[in-house]
């Protein structure tokens, strides 16, 4: 028996993570300057940020279809695996677990098993590393979904973000509250646990960046830990130096957000993705 893992492309792993597990990765699309884009694929994160800004209308993301699941599958099981797991950004988020479902529900090569993470970025990008790496253990598919429902239950993803014009560009909030924010110096705070996201408002960014510390400390102590930002790998390396007591020894990856979420919350975002000890 052979498990393999697919995901999408908003699990931000670092592509040595994914060739070394030969994870299979979907990729979602984004539509710009009249372009389609596949996400991870014909557009870095570096060129996307860059041109952020200057896109008008607003890029829009969109989900692939079940047939690109279907060969994505098949392509496992031409490469010798007997079973697939597919682990994808939560169902709150994206139509992408459902599409997957769809995918597999055509695929006549092997059994697919479609998980919604209930996370996004590396909080489900952690939830994939460990998969594959139970998965090349040798565990069967009920020990691995156990496993992974453990970790769910113990991942939080928290980010600041710089500011709301991108989520109004796309249609995430309303005008009216996002003119208020920018009036205010508000700093929106999100947060994905358990498959649900929230919110806070912090008034400015010194505010913002207290605030992640405060959420650091009250979900702590962590078995692992991600910086995330989105074209501010400055900042958040400052970040790191100054709470780098707050996360596990060894390194601690700093990823860039990949651009289907920077589509909506746009450039200037620190965050962390961190799995609490059991």
């Amino acid at each position: 028996m052979t498990i393999r893992i697919v995901t999408d492309s908003t699990c931000d792993l670092p592509q040595e993570i994914i060739q070394q597990h030969g994870i299979g990765v979907v990729p979602l699309y984004i539509h710009a300057d009249g372009r389609e884009f596949q996400d991870g694929v014909d557009l870095s994160r570096r060129e996307f940020y860059e041109r952020l800004p200057s896109f008008h209308p607003a890029p829009t993301t969109a989900v692939p279809s079940p047939e690109v699941f279907r060969q994505a599958y098949d392509r496992m099981a031409e490469e010798g695996a007997s079973e697939v797991l597919s682990i994808h950004i939560s169902v709150k988020l994206s139509a992408m677990v459902d599409i997957a479902r769809e995918g597999a529900k055509i695929t006549k090569t092997l059994p697919v098993t479609v998980l919604d993470s209930r996370q996004l970025s590396l909080g489900m990008g952690f939830l994939v590393q460990a998969a594959a790496e139970a998965a090349a253990a040798g565990r069967t598919m009920p020990e691995i979904l156990a496993m992974l429902e453990g970790q769910i239950s113990r991942t939080h993803v928290f980010a600041a973000l710089d500011t709301l014009e991108f989520m109004r560009r796309s249609g995430r909030m309303n005008f009216a509250l996002a003119t208020l924010g920018t009036l205010l110096q508000i700093k929106p705070l999100l947060k994905m646990y358990d498959g649900e996201p929230t919110a806070e408002r912090v008034r400015t960014r010194g505010g913002a960046m207290k605030r992640l510390v405060e959420l650091l400390l009250e979900s702590g102590p962590y078995e692992k830990a991600a910086i995330l930002h989105s074209a501010a790998a400055e900042r958040a390396r400052e970040l790191l130096e100054e709470i780098r007591n707050l996360l596990p020894a060894g390194d601690i990856w700093m990823e860039e957000i990949n651009p289907v979420i920077g589509s909506h919350i746009g450039p200037g975002v620190i965050g962390f993705a961190c799995i609490s000890k059991a």
